[in-house]
């Protein structure tokens, strides 16, 4: 039995996977668990494994950077080291990998109705793969084409610095520096939090009144970014709509960067849970204007294919097909 895993700062997913007779994966076992309510993984992992259980490979995909098979989760305060995973799964074939790597390996999986394109002008070539996903934070990682076939490549691209792009974005970075004085990374605002910042610096510029249904940041009875998206995206608030519209503008923008650093004429993957509930904002042109929005090398970007992901379960897919 294969145990596969996407483990994240807001939930983490385990699977049991058997490997039928024609190599094709068949999926026995699942469960979802909010990581904030575990002090550990070690944990979950007593949960779901149940003494009758046989697992003979196991591959987790994790939310923080892998190094030397050992990882610091970057938004929990776990440790998960893949010489402890050996001894209490009782086999050797265990394997961390970033969340992101995960991702990527899963997207060389699906089936096209688990794609929506976003680039009218695609151009299918074989080459390098980038992946980005915005959801609990933001994650980053290539696919490399070695000639033959894709190989995964992990980054941690999601912390590297916001680049602002207008008079508006540069606004935007001197309202972060108020609060983040020693970096305001890509992740800050391209993120589920990121719709509370973008918020309050709307509101704070003076773009439109608050919403009277936003509860202000001290309130914690509600899911604050995720009732500004969806105000945003059904355009019930003028607020939270130019909210998702910057969003989307910064998303576009950083995905167009991570292309142009690895080449990826092999085309974009956007993986994560934000893209596909407001996919309505992505869809509508604004995501693909900023993506190309490069100068000398907008026609490079414009014919890139751009594909956004609709099934969750990419990560696990990942896991799962890493020991073939």
């Amino acid at each position: 039995m294969i145990l596969a895993g996407d483990i994240g700062g807001t939930k983490t997913v385990l699977t049991l996977v058997k490997r039928n007779e024609n190599n094709s994966l068949d999926w026995q076992k699942e469960q979802t668990y909010a990581s904030q309510d575990f002090a550990n993984f070690d944990d979950i992992l007593a949960d779901f494994i149940t003494p009758d259980i046989k697992v003979t490979a196991a591959c987790f995909g994790v939310a923080g950077p892998v190094v030397n098979q050992r990882c610091q989760t970057t938004n929990l305060p776990w440790h998960l080291a893949t010489p402890d995973l050996q001894v209490k799964l009782a086999t050797r074939k265990v394997k961390l990998l970033n969340d992101l790597e995960a991702m990527a390996l899963g997207m060389l999986h699906l089936p096209d109705t688990d794609l929506l394109e976003l680039n009218p002008n695609a151009l299918q070539q074989s080459g390098n793969i980038a992946v980005i996903a915005a959801g609990t934070g933001l994650g980053e990682a290539l696919l490399y084409w070695d000639g033959n076939k894709h190989l995964p490549m992990a980054t941690e691209g999601g912390h590297t610095d916001f680049a602002p792009q207008n008079a508006q974005q540069i606004a935007l970075l001197n309202y972060m520096m108020v609060t983040f004085t020693d970096h305001v990374s890509c992740e800050r605002l391209i993120s589920g939090i990121g719709f509370s910042h973008l918020y309050d610096f709307l509101l704070a510029d003076g773009f439109a009144p608050a919403c009277s249904a936003i509860p202000s940041k001290s309130e914690g009875a509600v899911d604050r970014n995720a009732l500004i998206s969806e105000l945003g995206v059904t355009g019930a608030d003028p607020l939270c709509s130019e909210v998702v519209r910057l969003f989307v503008q910064l998303y576009g923008a950083e995905a167009g960067n991570l292309a142009l650093k690895s080449l990826s004429i092999g085309g974009v993957y956007i993986g994560g849970g934000i893209a596909p509930k407001i996919l309505p904002a992505i869809t509508d042109g604004s995501f693909m204007k900023a993506f190309t929005a490069k100068g000398r090398f907008a026609d490079l970007l414009g014919k890139m294919p751009v594909r956004v992901c609709l099934n969750p379960k990419a990560p696990l897919l990942g896991a799962a097909h890493y020991f073939d």
